[in-house]
């Protein structure tokens, strides 16, 4: 278990290099793999049924909302109050906002 879970943590950082940053349903929402991954999760848990490997594809589903996440659907999925804390509690652990999405990007140009 412990060698997939560092495979896994690995992988993921080869894949993404770092946090993901979705832009829709709202700008801007950070999911950071190294927060999840070791936590009883595997890449497994997530790809591909929650969502794609490819970062970004699951933001262009139509059904890609709150209201989705609400009823169980992608982060919903373990963020439901029991498994996870719920998609409608602590907003600003994943809600960057424009302004912190702005300061995201600035601080990746100066570091290029």
């Amino acid at each position: 278990m412990v060698s997939s879970v560092i495979a896994c943590i690995t992988g993921a950082q080869e894949y993404g290099g770092g946090p993901i940053v979705f832009i829709k349903p709202v700008r801007a929402v950070i999911f950071e793999h190294r927060f999840h991954l070791g936590k009883k999760l595997n890449c497994l848990s997530c790809h591909p049924d929650l969502f794609a490997k490819k970062a970004g594809e699951v933001e262009e589903k139509e059904d890609f909302t709150m209201a989705s996440f609400n009823r169980g659907k992608y982060c919903g999925k373990c963020h439901d109050g029991i498994t996870a804390f719920s998609v409608n509690t602590k907003c600003n652990w994943c809600h960057i906002g424009v302004q912190g999405h702005k300061r995201l990007e600035e601080y990746e140009l100066e570091i290029e």
